[in-house]
């Protein structure tokens, strides 16, 4: 409360008159963030965005400025297009970004989907060339990991696989005995139909099932039924075929086109795949429709993404590996991931491809502990004869090799397993209980020798110093960019459908994160950039115009030695790695 001797100063406010500058340049200071990812995008080579534009009628917006708008967009968290055209009319940074030009939504919709979406992949690729370029990134560990995000569909209309085929086979069912009927009434009446030429064992398709209505609605109308009863049933019949089953057949045939092999799929986005997404704060845990994101990161640099209908991490490694190397050019050198992705297949891949893993494989955390390495009834800490390729079990009884497993999986790997049993019977062992709880006889357990050998490397190299200092920066990297991504940035579910749409979204959300850290690296301090000689020319502008600021203030403020001392602080700075040469 002030006090009654102060006088009381308001800063001078006249509400008739707005006083405001037609250039936002002066509301924008030289070190803000806007300004550093203006001249990052600035190297984004963008001819073949321009390529997309089919020329004539009127003049376009230039391609350069609504791909600057819609990365700094989306780095502010910004995807609606409604949104964007609204910040374009009303805030500071995106009127300085687009030179006072407004784009409406449909316009910058257009050119999200039309015309950067074939282009993406290339963008990204751009970035992270630059990147490389810079030093900040060079594959040589490849931190992976995924996460699920909801896809823009009604999480209450789905198809379920299992529920398809269910029907499709009661609805066989009821053709036959539809069939069957017609034959016997065709039958009681002297073959008026004549060869009907119906197999009641096949199971027809829409299609052949069409022929076949057609061909009885035929004879149908050149007979003459003794009955006008029958013949009413069996028109009935027909027209329960041609109205019922065939429709039905071709929509169930068209549910197992879209599945390809996927357990479900939403109707609003064909693409999307029921997943299990984390528990909500009341640990409730959904099923929604939803799309598989993996992206690999180093250096906190996201510098590889694919998109997957699967919700199981291990079957979209070989996959994304492959949209990496095509993408990018770059083979990562190391690849550090979780137990998710730990499988012999994935581990033979990476052996093939010259790659080596760190990756846990799902007992390799157990195997670590005590408990495990001194439990006698663990078959791994049993005895081994290499001559007899047998094994010896708590009881001293041999278990020998019996015979060779061959199995595949959907993918068509093939994995081999060698089955070993014991030589006597367990049931009168004092160890049947705790080393046996199967119902034969005789102890009976498979190896798999391929995977063993590639477990052993893998954690032959997870147990090393090195090994261990790499897989401890796992958590600190995709970790953190995925926090970033879905917690800080709120994207949590996707605005477009179909694979396409979600490809293209993710692309501008990776983009725009690179290019939002490269940005503060930039504009971090006078440290940063004085470390990073190669990344001089891109902020010289910033450099300069602070330079020349804090020059004026030293020679204002002190004297002219102070000045001179100064201008050798930052010289020095900028040719430090020089200097260390």
């Amino acid at each position: 409360m002030p006090r009654k001797h102060d006088k009381i100063v308001f800063k001078e406010y006249n509400p008739n008159q707005l006083i405001m500058p037609i250039d936002p340049e002066a509301f924008i200071p030289q070190t803000h963030l806007v300004r550093a990812i203006d001249k990052v995008i600035d190297k984004i080579d963008i001819s073949t965005i321009v390529e997309k534009y089919k020329g004539g009628g009127t003049s376009s917006y230039h391609p350069l400025m609504l791909l600057k708008v819609l990365i700094y967009a989306y780095i502010q968290g910004i995807y609606s297009s409604r949104k964007i055209a609204k910040a374009l009319q009303e805030n500071i940074t995106f009127m300085w970004l687009s030179k006072l030009q407004t784009p409406d939504f449909r316009t910058i919709n257009r050119f999200r989907k039309e015309i950067i979406g074939d282009c993406i992949e290339e963008i990204f690729a751009q970035v992270i060339e630059l990147l490389v370029k810079l030093g900040y990134v060079n594959f040589e560990y490849y931190y992976l990991d995924g996460t699920k995000i909801e896809a823009n569909a009604n999480k209450y209309t789905f198809v379920w696989a299992r529920s398809t085929r269910t029907y499709k086979k009661k609805l066989r069912e009821k053709v036959r005995e539809i069939l069957n009927e017609i034959e016997r009434i065709n039958e009681e009446e002297d073959r008026i139909l004549g060869e009907l030429d119906v197999n009641l064992e096949a199971d027809y398709d829409s299609q052949e099932l069409e022929q076949k209505v057609e061909e009885l609605s035929q004879k149908i109308a050149e007979a003459n039924f003794g009955s006008k009863r029958k013949e009413r049933r069996v028109k009935k019949l027909v027209k329960t075929l041609q109205n019922n089953c065939v429709l039905r057949l071709k929509k169930y045939e068209s549910y197992e086109q879209i599945l390809n092999g996927r357990n479900s799929f939403s109707k609003t986005d064909n693409d999307a795949t029921f997943m299990r997404m984390k528990d909500d704060h009341m640990k409730n845990g959904m099923l929604k429709p939803g799309y598989n994101v993996q992206i690999g990161t180093q250096n906190r640099f996201v510098i590889g993404f694919s998109i997957h209908q699967s919700p199981t991490d291990t079957v979209c490694l070989k996959e994304h590996l492959e949209l990496v190397t095509k993408i990018t050019g770059h083979k990562p050198k190391n690849i550090v991931a979780d137990s998710g992705y730990g499988s012999e297949e994935n581990y033979l891949h990476l052996k093939e491809c010259g790659i080596n893993s760190y990756i846990k494989y799902n007992t390799f955390d157990l195997e670590q502990t005590r408990r495990f390495k001194k439990d006698i009834f663990n078959v791994r800490n049993w005895e081994y004869i290499a001559e007899e390729d047998a094994y010896i079990c708590p009881a001293g009884k041999k278990v020998k090799y019996l015979y060779p497993k061959i199995s595949a999986n959907e993918r068509g790997f093939v994995s081999y397993e060698k089955v070993y049993q014991c030589e006597d019977i367990c049931n009168g062992c004092e160890h049947r209980e705790k080393c046996y709880k199967g119902k034969r006889w005789k102890k009976r357990f498979s190896i798999r020798p391929r995977l063993e050998k590639l477990k052993e490397e893998v954690r032959q190299r997870l147990l090393s110093r090195e090994g261990e200092e790499i897989y401890e920066k796992r958590k600190i990297e995709v970790e953190t960019v995925f926090g970033i991504i879905k917690n800080n940035k709120g994207f949590r579910r996707f605005l477009l459908r179909g694979m396409k749409g979600v490809k293209l979204e993710w692309g501008l959300v990776c983009i725009a994160y690179n290019i939002e850290r490269l940005a503060k690296i930039i504009i971090g301090g006078w440290s940063k950039i004085a470390s990073q000689p190669s990344c001089f020319l891109l902020h010289s502008s910033i450099l300069t115009l602070n330079t020349i600021k804090c020059l004026i203030l030293v020679i204002k403020n002190y004297c002219f030695w102070t000045a001179s001392f100064f201008i050798l602080i930052v010289f020095l700075n900028l040719t430090k790695k020089d200097l260390l040469k």
